[in-house]
Order: structure tokens, then C-alpha cells, then sequence
């Protein structure tokens, strides 16, 4: 039986893509660099500092990997409180009401910064329905090592039966299947480039996996 589910943020829960790009690349031209799509594409589910660790890396680059990290955020700060393309991603709120009316745990598990994270929940008003949050920014390995969902389902205390993960990237689904528990992939439009043949279910529509639809597909 479902007893928790362990939601990716960043093209599941809320459609930060379009400013994560524009703030990413506005980073890339302040150091004259040039990151293209299949580079970029590739960073999708990774923490913002192995990004730039990569970045470093790759382009040989004279600064260091927090630097290029203090920019792009500086970046998208003023996107997140100026741009008009922040929202919720169409369905989510309905679906995270759905388990939460139905008694099932909700955890958060991001690659995103805590403090990124709580702008979102703190802005879309979702700390209510959910009990945990964990950083990929807080931890030693970033997706698609699968050492946030282990600790965000050990949170939970149930087993890892119980639980099931929500991802919308190559890396995510990668990092569910790494910690073994059964995966949702979100084909969604802000996340495009993605490999989802590693998922256990796909889906573009959250009604699809409504509390009602979600239970009789698993009896079956």
C-alpha cells in the first residue's frame, strides 16, 4: 500500500526551468562561455555547484566553482522575484491536495537549494502539505546518486514499498532507481531532452496518478 510519495521540485511541483535557463545563461555570458543545448540539457537534476564544478572542468576555466554558483543565483533572485513565468505546474496542486486528503506523507527531494525550495513552498503556500524537505545542495552526492531519496525515505519510516517517486529528468529517475523504489516519470514539457525509459510508469497528465487511478493501477 502507498504510504508516502517523494516529489521531485523543479519541473514537477513548479516550472522553475525558464528562469533556472535564463539565470544559467546569463551566468555563462558573464564569464564568456559557451554551454550548448546537449551540455546544458545534461545538467538537468544536478545541484547547481557540481554544475559549476563541471563547468570548471570542462571550459578550464580561472574561476572557481562558487563563484560561477554566487552569480547564477544572484541571476535568479531577481528572475524569481520579477519574472512572470513562475507557476505551478498545471495539475500539481490538485494531486498533492488528493494525497494529502488521503493520508499520504509528502516529502520534497530537490536538488535545489533549501532556500530556493522554501521560496517556492513559501510563495505557492505548500509547507501545509508536506512534513519533509532535503536539498541535493545539503548532501555529498547530487542526482543521480541516489543518496537524497534514501535519506528522504528513511525520513518517511516506512519501507521502501511504501514509498514512490515523482521525477521528471534522466538524473532523477536514475537516483529513485539507484535507492530502488518505484518511479513515476512526469513527461513534462519544461524538461525536454529527457530519458525516461527507466521509469516504472510514464505519465504527462498527474491524473493519471490520483490517489483513486494510482491504487487501482498498483493492485492490478
Amino acid at each position: 500500500m502507498l504510504k508516502a510519495v517523494l516529489f521531485d521540485m523543479d519541473g514537477v511541483i513548479v516550472d522553475t526551468e525558464p528562469l533556472h535557463y535564463k539565470a544559467y545563461h546569463k551566468m555563462f555570458r558573464d564569464v564568456n562561455i559557451n554551454v550548448d543545448e546537449d551540455l546544458y540539457e545534461s545538467f538537468t537534476g544536478q545541484s547547481t555547484i557540481n554544475i559549476c564544478r563541471r563547468l570548471v572542468g570542462h571550459f578550464n576555466l580561472d574561476y572557481t566553482p562558487e563563484y560561477l554558483v554566487s552569480l547564477k543565483r544572484q541571476h535568479f533572485k531577481y528572475l524569481f522575484e520579477h519574472d512572470k513565468e513562475l507557476k505551478l505546474i498545471d495539475g500539481v496542486l490538485q494531486l498533492i491536495q488528493d494525497y494529502y486528503n488521503n493520508n499520504i506523507k509528502l516529502v520534497v527531494a530537490s536538488s535545489a537549494s533549501m532556500h530556493n525550495i522554501n521560496r517556492v513552498f513559501e510563495r505557492f503556500n505548500l509547507n501545509q502539505y508536506f512534513t519533509g524537505k532535503f536539498s541535493g545542495a545539503d548532501l555529498k552526492e547530487s542526482k543521480p546518486h541516489p543518496e537524497i531519496f534514501i535519506k528522504a525515505f528513511e525520513f518517511t519510516g516506512f519501507l521502501k514499498t511504501e514509498c514512490m517517486v515523482i521525477e521528471d529528468s534522466t538524473n532523477g529517475i536514475k537516483a529513485a532507481n539507484g535507492a530502488n523504489i518505484y518511479c513515476i516519470g512526469f513527461k513534462s514539457p519544461h524538461s525536454s531532452g529527457q530519458d525516461y525509459s527507466n521509469a516504472d510508469l510514464v505519465i504527462s497528465d498527474f491524473n493519471d496518478i490520483s490517489f483513486h487511478n494510482l491504487n487501482a493501477f498498483l493492485s492490478n
